[in-house]
Parts: C-alpha cells; structure tokens; sequence
C-alpha cells in the first residue's frame, strides 16, 4: 500500500474522519492509483516531522470547519500528536477541482473516506509525493 505524507494536525485530522479532502497543487496521474482494484485506492497517512505553520487564522478557520466535539478532542490530542510515522489510513475516492467542503481550498483536492487511526503509529521516514513506506504491520495496526 502507498503512503502519503501530510503535516500535523491535517493528517490527525484526516485519520479522525474530521477532514474530508486533502489539498495538493497536484492532479492524481493514474494508473497510479484510482484506476487500480479498490484495495490499491486505501493509502497509509504519513505524519510527516514538519507541523503545518499554526497562525491564529489557520486555528480560527480549523475550529469553523470542526463542531465543538471535534473541536475539543483536536485541542486535547494537539499537544500529543505524532510526528515522522504512519498514523493511520484512509481510501482515496477522486479528485477534484470542486467542491463544497470547507477544507477544500486548494488547486486540487483528494476526496477521502473510511478512514482509520492507529492506536500505535509506525515510525517511517516520509517522502514527497506517493511512496512505498517499507514497513511490516506484524499486527500493530
């Protein structure tokens, strides 16, 4: 299964089924990915070491998109959030130039379902882009 690396709190938010779509500047080119079996559309959620730079815009337009529940599980768990590792996995369902979630700012956003977070992340050194993360669940997952 590929990997995908995204800051902190995006991909915490995406493994909770708070965030729906990931913004990219780029377009799926596939066969990479939505035109194989549907098994081959699930992808890991990398964390990756850097944090999304956190202004009090960016606080202010997470806290709009979440309900208040989200919103408190997300300011629990900020402090605590997990850097360099898989922490997660989500299905890739398309992507699009359009749409009417309030996460979708981007040139390009992967539409995201059936997500899942892992109770004990993987440590994995991320890449740009997709990639083969290398590693061997043995049943952490």
């Amino acid at each position: 299964m590929k990997a995908l690396s995204i800051r902190q709190p995006w991909a915490w938010l995406i493994c909770k089924g708070f965030k729906n779509i990931e913004n990219r500047d780029w377009h799926i080119h596939l066969p990479p990915l939505l035109n194989y079996p549907a098994k081959m559309k699930r992808i890991y959620v990398h964390a990756s070491t850097s944090k999304a730079e956190m202004t009090k815009g960016t606080l202010a337009w997470i806290l709009k998109c979440l309900n208040n529940q989200q919103a408190s599980e997300l300011m629990l768990a900020y402090e605590r959030l997990t850097y360099g590792a898989i922490i997660g996995e989500v299905d890739i369902t398309g992507c699009t130039e359009k749409s009417d979630s309030p996460w979708f700012i981007g040139k390009y956003g992967f539409t995201l379902a059936n997500p899942v977070l892992y109770e004990r992340p993987i440590p994995c050194k991320g890449k740009l882009g997709f990639f083969e993360p290398g590693i061997n669940l043995g049943g952490i997952a």
